[in-house]
């Protein structure tokens, strides 16, 4: 929950048990603020993501999801306040331990930022050659397993311009999962899609936290998406710059009634477009 100080965001929050319990926080933030020099974009946070959760970061434009991201994968400082991966600050951690806790977490992109002059079984070696003294028989055959999972047997050798907008972002999903992690991050993994790949690309997250007991991290505005696939999440308000709602989405929807909260979480009902950003 927020910081007891801020009266008004208790008074005015929805917090919501998660869909998920299984007693572990894998990933947490303790009173943690975001800033870029004397702008603060977000202050106080505070949530924990369960092992086995699909934890959705929503808000509107501009509410600072990516960069709630950016912390919470050790690319940025919290002003203040703590991230904890398994019970262990990652910005206090040093050297070999930092390097562990980082590599228990995997991201895929927003547009899957992969080599255009690399083939796909190349992209996802590359985690393996920079980070594992493997063969490269073995690695090869790690690359053709994490394309598979993500249904493209068969395209180890294709380059990144030859296949659709949906393969190249399954593929920046197997490559996430490159050194198997055990959160796995998404920005924004149904943009630019078709309502077709939109919906798979939620079958496979919800496929891969089944299969692998792989922890999600989803940054996304879809509507359809978010309530479909959300086990736990966590609303930025943009206007107070803090939470101002935590749980499934969908009992969001059914129970919180912030009008902020109901305003984005209900807007595809009233015929208005996404918020993005």
């Amino acid at each position: 929950m927020p910081s007891a100080s801020d009266d008004t965001v208790h008074r005015t929050g929805c917090w919501l048990a998660s869909a998920v319990d299984t007693g572990e926080d894998q990933l947490s933030a303790h009173g943690l603020t975001m800033a870029y020099g004397d702008f603060v974009v977000m202050r106080d946070l505070e949530f924990a993501i369960k092992q086995g959760d699909i934890f959705i970061i929503m808000g509107g434009s501009g509410c600072g999801k990516s960069t709630l991201m950016r912390h919470l994968i050790g690319l940025k400082r919290p002003a203040c306040g703590r991230v904890l991966i398994d019970g262990q600050g990652l910005w206090e951690a040093e050297g070999a331990k930092r390097e562990d806790l980082l590599r228990r977490v995997g991201v895929m992109y927003q547009g899957g930022a992969l080599w255009s002059s690399l083939t796909l079984a190349e992209n996802i070696a590359l985690p393996l050659e920079q980070f594992t003294d493997l063969s490269p028989a073995t690695i090869r055959e790690i690359a053709a397993f994490k394309l598979a999972l993500v249904g493209l047997a068969g395209f180890e050798d294709y380059f990144p311009a030859e296949i659709s907008g949906g393969m190249q972002k399954r593929a920046g999903v197997a490559r996430a999962m490159a050194l198997d992690p055990e959160i796995l991050f998404f920005d924004e993994p149904s943009a630019g899609l078709d309502p077709l790949s939109a919906r798979r690309m939620d079958d496979l997250i919800l496929e891969l936290r089944d299969s692998l007991g792989t922890t999600m991290v989803v940054i996304t505005h879809e509507l359809a998406s978010l309530l479909r696939i959300g086990t736990n999440s966590i609303f930025l308000d943009v206007e107070t710059r803090t939470q101002i709602a935590q749980g499934p989405p969908q009992a969001l929807l059914e129970q919180c009634h912030h009008p902020r909260v109901q305003a984005f979480l209900s807007r595809g009902a009233r015929g208005e477009a996404p918020d993005g950003g």
